[in-house]
């Protein structure tokens, strides 16, 4: 697995690529704050609930949650899974905020 910064998804979006964003957060917190990822929740990923993404399998996915913790989990989960390419939002949500959305202020 892989990790990407903050700062490095920012200017990728920035930038027009288009990306591959899965939110592993729970639906709550998704609705509160996200930056345009697909929700699928850790506790998807883990019973192998992955029929929404599994066609990307072989495409780049980064995922992200609140701070980088569940979503590594979740990366490292779908690697296992056969995901040959997927990365982590280093800091998630809470980076996010604090880097990319104060810095605009």
């Amino acid at each position: 697995m892989e990790n990407i910064t903050v700062e490095a998804l920012h200017e990728r979006l920035e930038n027009g690529e288009k990306i591959h964003l899965v939110d592993v957060r729970e639906p709550n917190e998704h609705e509160e704050f996200n930056i345009g990822g697909k929700l699928i929740p850790l506790g998807k990923i883990r019973n192998m609930e992955t029929e929404e993404i599994d066609e990307i399998k072989d495409e780049e996915i980064i995922l992200y949650c609140r701070s980088g913790n569940r979503s590594g989990q979740a990366a490292a989960f779908l690697e296992t899974l056969g995901f040959s390419n997927v990365k982590n939002l280093t800091g998630g949500m809470l980076a996010w905020k604090e880097r990319i959305i104060s810095d605009k202020s």
